[in-house]
């Protein structure tokens, strides 16, 4: 039997990776009917986009450092497994609770796939191989994200054997096999010698706090508020505190904290990461809110909603590009980021109470478009731009997972002032959000000024 080529386990961990990023946008424009079919509540629908993501965000460093452990192959195909079992219990979830749980397992399913998929890359291929693997698994990403709402809303519309909604979860299932499938036969498998210990104090102190700010953000407001909600949110901060103080004295007795308390003496860094964690916040709830409205207050079904989308990912995809060649100007170009999606976000609110026809929407949303690949890439090259080599995984680590709980954070937020204004219509509803996102983009502007003025571009 021929030995696999080198270039075989890249469409495995690419096709892993396309899963997980379209699982974060691909839902967004089913939502709709998901209330409609199991009477879900509001709280339960964000909850399906804030569980995913939150549950991603406290496993992804101790899953990282699992398959340094015990073999980045067999890390990944676990998460592929779990992925897959995930979704068919999604597909076939018969109430909001099993729905919502099934999304809490996928999520922890991705932060297993993602970082060991990335480490794997790492491993296998050196020099221009590395280069253009690496192209190639930002490249997927981009496709996964601009193309989800579209495939999303047309699983939904084509109802294929009476599934409607609950095919955007059971896609999942021949990709996920057949990636498992090939996993074995083509991945070597990968460790890391001296590997870090997983912290199991800290991932649990941060997962309480991280818990105890969600949960009331998304329940809070359709339970009136009760004394419980407020409690939590008062207890967070201890919690997140306990777990900073736990954090800083592993790292005194040369333990291997998940967050690397060097990285906030390095004031670029903080700021790096309040940036990120603003502009993330932003993400997921628009999606939401933007989709919601589509077809709650233009009336549109889920293939049309998905097809207005293709608008923003177009735009999305160009700005991308150019954001690469613009990487070097550093905080330059992510003021213009954010100067550039808080003006969709203005344009959109204009046209939205404008109430005009749905081409008047087509300005802020490329605008958004384009904002968002002009923020995005360029964030994460400038923060990391400062950091020395021996923190950059702490760093890459620490970026990914406060994108993660940006987006969880996020959706509690302006889901929350979303729902809670939607008796004064939809279109009042989604532009109370877009006022809120455009303030967001504002803070981003103005903190992107302690970040470097310039990043050295690579040789």
């Amino acid at each position: 039997m021929r030995p696999p080529s080198r270039w075989a386990p890249l469409p495995v961990l690419l096709a892993a990776t396309f899963l997980v990023v379209l699982d974060a946008f691909i839902v967004n424009v089913a939502m709709p009917s998901i209330q409609r079919e199991l009477g879900a509540g509001t709280a339960a629908l964000e909850w399906i986009v804030a569980g995913y993501g939150l549950a991603s965000a406290v496993l992804l460093i101790p899953a990282s450092r699992l398959g340094d452990r015990i073999g980045r192959r067999r890390v990944f195909s676990g998460g592929v497994a779990l992925f897959t079992l995930s979704s068919a219990a999604c597909g076939l979830a018969p109430s909001t609770g099993a729905l919502v749980a099934a999304r809490f397992g996928q999520g922890i399913a991705a932060a297993l796939m993602t970082p060991n998929a990335l480490s794997l890359i790492g491993a296998i291929y050196a020099g221009p191989d590395r280069a253009r693997a690496l192209s190639a698994y930002g490249t997927v990403m981009g496709v996964a994200a601009a193309s989800g709402q579209l495939i999303g809303g047309a699983l939904v519309q084509a109802d294929v054997a009476g599934l409607g909604w609950r095919a955007c979860f059971l896609v999942n299932l021949p990709v996920g096999v057949a990636a498992l499938a090939a996993a074995r036969r083509t991945v070597p498998e990968s460790r890391r010698a001296g590997a870090l210990s997983l912290d199991p104090v800290g991932t649990l102190l941060v997962t309480a706090g991280l818990t105890l700010v969600v949960l009331p953000l998304v329940e809070g407001r359709a339970l009136a508020w009760p004394a419980w909600t407020v409690a939590s949110l008062v207890l967070a901060p201890f919690v997140l505190g306990a777990f900073a103080v736990h954090q800083r004295r592993l790292a005194r007795h040369g333990g291997a904290p998940l967050f690397d308390p060097q990285l906030l003496r390095r004031r670029t860094f903080g700021a790096g990461l309040a940036v990120q964690a603003l502009l993330w916040c932003g993400q997921a709830s628009f999606f939401l809110v933007f989709a919601l409205y589509l077809q709650l207050g233009r009336g549109l079904d889920a293939m049309q909603s998905g097809l207005v989308f293709t608008v923003l990912a177009v735009a999305y995809v160009v700005a991308s590009v150019k954001a690469q060649g613009l990487a070097h100007h550093g905080r330059r170009v992510i003021t213009a980021g954010a100067l550039t999606l808080a003006g969709g976000h203005a344009i959109l609110l204009d046209a939205v109470l404008g109430g005009g026809a749905l081409v008047t929407l087509v300005p802020g949303m490329v605008l958004v478009g384009g904002g968002m690949g002009l923020l995005i890439a360029p964030v994460a090259t400038t923060v990391m731009a400062g950091v020395p080599a021996e923190l950059a995984g702490s760093a890459s680590g620490a970026l990914s997972t406060v994108q993660n709980v940006g987006n969880a954070v996020g959706v509690g937020l302006v889901g929350a002032l979303y729902f809670g204004a939607l008796g004064g219509g939809a279109a009042h509803a989604f532009a109370l959000s877009l006022a809120a996102l455009a303030a967001l983009l504002l803070a981003v502007a103005a903190l992107a000024r302690a970040l470097p003025a310039v990043v050295a571009s690579p040789r």
